[in-house]
């Protein structure tokens, strides 16, 4: 159970490997193609020329952490704004869970805590949070009682609605495609409301 992605194949063995770059990924996923923001951390690495730490992160000048989303390629559209979102979530985890990203579901007693931990995080809104939880149950073994229903519709084993159900080209394709309904339906509503 991995992460698979089409993204360059060091960019994929980033994230499946190291929870801080997954994290990050997750943190990135918005208002860019999922590729973009999950292959973001590995380029992040390289242009820091080291692995990924949330300390060195949390302390980093905010200056020139912008200055290495902003380099072209960008790392995100919004690349200020998410390296202090960035930032804000490495402090998050040096505060509470000694820097080290696995230490937010290593030891949950369920679901709901787990979920309630992600939430805590700065840009976790509740969405963001269950299909955080989702990603860690499908795709990284993070299987805690109830996960599924503290996952809420994206914890569904047969869904294909997030990065969460991504194991080849195929379910991307359908996950995208659920996407597309969620922003027509959203749009019409919004239209006829």
């Amino acid at each position: 159970m991995t992460l698979a992605l089409p993204i360059d194949p060091e960019a994929n063995e980033l994230v499946n490997r190291d929870p801080l770059a997954l994290l990050l990924g997750m943190v990135l996923d918005q208002q860019v193609p999922m590729e973009k923001a999950f292959s973001s951390p590995y380029v992040l690495a390289q242009r820091l020329g080291r692995d990924l730490d949330a300390r060195e992160l949390a302390d980093h000048d905010p200056e020139a952490l912008v200055a290495l989303f902003a380099r072209p390629p960008a790392l995100h559209r919004f690349p200020k704004a998410m390296a202090a979102r960035v930032q804000e979530v490495c402090r998050a985890l040096v505060d509470r869970y000694a820097g080290d990203a696995a230490g937010l579901w290593s030891d949950v007693a369920d679901g709901r805590e787990l979920l309630r931990r992600v939430g805590e995080l700065p840009g976790f809104g509740r969405q963001k949070a269950q299909i955080f939880v989702a990603l860690l149950g499908k795709r990284f073994g993070v299987t805690p009682k109830d996960w599924r229903e503290a996952a809420g519709d994206y914890g569904d084993p047969d869904a294909h609605r997030s990065v969460a159900d991504v194991t080849d080209a195929d379910s991307l394709r359908r996950v995208r495609e659920y996407k597309q309904q969620m922003k027509a339906a959203a749009k019409a509503k919004s239209v006829g409301g």
